[in-house]
C-alpha cells in the first residue's frame, strides 16, 4: 500500500475511458441539435459532462471496494489496491458531481442539468446497487448511459425532438450487446462475486446471445428512424444500415452454437467500432447536407 496517491491513481478512479464516452455523446447530442455553436455553452457540455462522468465513476467504485478487490479484471484498481483511500474517493465523487450540476445550471440550462442529475441517481443510486441483486443491471446501467446525448441537445435547444430521442434510443440499445458480450467473457468474475447478471445466469449463453440479438436488431431500426422521418438524408442512412448490418452480423454469429469466446470478443470490438462510425456520419449529414 502506497502512502501518497499520484495524479495517475486519481484519473484511474474516473474511468477515463468509459468516461470519455459519455463526454462524446453528449457532444454528438449538442452538435447535431444546433449549428452554429455556442462556445460557452460548449465548454460546458464538455466540462460539466467529464465531471459529472468522472465523479460517478469515482462513487461507483467507492460502493464496490469489496466486489472489485475479488475480480481479476478489478483487483488492480486504486481502491483496492490501497492506492487511494476510500474517504478520498468519496468526497472527489461527490465533489465532482456537484460542481458538473453547477457548470450546467450556470452555463447551459436547468434541462441539461436535470438530465445530468438524472445520470447520476440512475448510475450510484440504481445501476451500482442493482448489480449486486438484479438480473437487470445492465439494462440499467445502458438506461443511465443513454442520458449524455440528451444533456447535450438539451444545453444546445432546452427541449427534445425526434432526433434527440432517438440518440438516446441508439446508445441505450448499443449498450446492450456491448455490455453483455463483456459479461460473457468476464463471467467468471462476475460469478465469484455473485453479481446475477444474466451471462452468470446463463451458463450456455444461449439467452445471452438471444437478448444481444434482440437488442442489435432494435438499435438498427432505432438507428434509420432520423432517416424515415426526413431528419437526415440518405448517406446517413446508407451509414446506419451498412454498420447495422456489419453489427447483426456479429450478433447472428453469438447467437450460433459454437465458440461463443471468440463470437462475444468479435462482438465486443465490433461495437466499439459501430459507435462512432454511426455518431460520425449523423454529425457530418447533420452539418453539410442535412435540410
Amino acid at each position: 500500500m502506497t502512502s501518497t496517491a499520484r495524479f495517475a491513481d486519481y484519473l484511474e478512479l474516473t474511468k477515463p475511458r468509459l468516461s470519455m464516452l459519455s463526454v462524446v455523446t453528449a457532444l454528438v447530442g449538442y452538435v447535431t441539435a444546433r449549428p452554429p455553436f455556442v462556445l460557452s455553452e460548449l465548454l460546458a457540455v464538455i466540462i460539466g459532462t467529464s465531471l459529472a462522468a468522472g465523479g460517478v465513476a469515482a462513487l461507483n467504485q467507492w460502493m464496490e471496494i469489496d466486489t472489485d478487490a475479488q475480480m481479476h479484471r478489478t483487483a488492480s484498481r486504486p481502491l483496492p489496491t490501497g492506492k487511494i483511500p476510500p474517504g478520498s474517493a468519496f468526497v472527489l465523487g461527490w465533489l465532482m458531481c456537484i460542481a458538473a450540476l453547477g457548470v450546467l445550471f450556470v452555463k447551459a440550462n436547468g434541462l441539461a442539468t436535470l438530465f445530468t442529475l438524472l445520470t447520476m441517481i440512475a448510475y450510484v443510486g440504481w445501476y451500482t446497487p442493482s448489480k449486486r441483486w438484479s438480473r437487470w443491471s445492465t439494462e440499467i446501467g445502458a438506461l443511465a448511459g443513454a442520458f449524455p446525448p440528451l444533456i447535450g441537445w438539451t444545453a444546445a435547444e432546452n427541449h427534445i425532438t425526434a432526433l434527440g430521442w432517438t440518440l438516446f434510443g441508439v446508445l441505450f440499445f448499443w449498450q446492450i450487446p456491448h455490455f453483455l458480450a463483456i459479461g460473457w467473457m468476464y463471467r467468471d468474475d462476475y460469478s465469484k462475486v455473485h453479481f446475477p447478471m444474466l451471462p452468470v445466469r446463463d451458463p450456455s449463453g444461449r439467452y445471452v446471445a438471444r437478448w444481444s440479438l434482440i437488442n442489435t436488431i432494435a438499435l438498427v431500426v432505432v438507428s434509420v428512424v432520423p432517416v424515415a422521418l426526413g431528419l437526415t438524408t440518405v448517406l446517413y442512412g446508407a451509414a446506419a444500415i451498412g454498420c447495422g448490418a456489419w453489427f447483426t452480423w456479429r450478433a447472428i454469429a453469438f447467437a450460433r452454437e459454437g465458440n461463443r469466446e471468440i463470437a462475444a470478443r468479435q462482438l465486443f470490438f465490433t461495437s466499439i467500432a459501430y459507435l462512432p462510425l454511426v455518431c460520425g456520419a449523423l454529425v457530418i449529414d447533420r452539418l453539410f447536407f442535412a435540410p
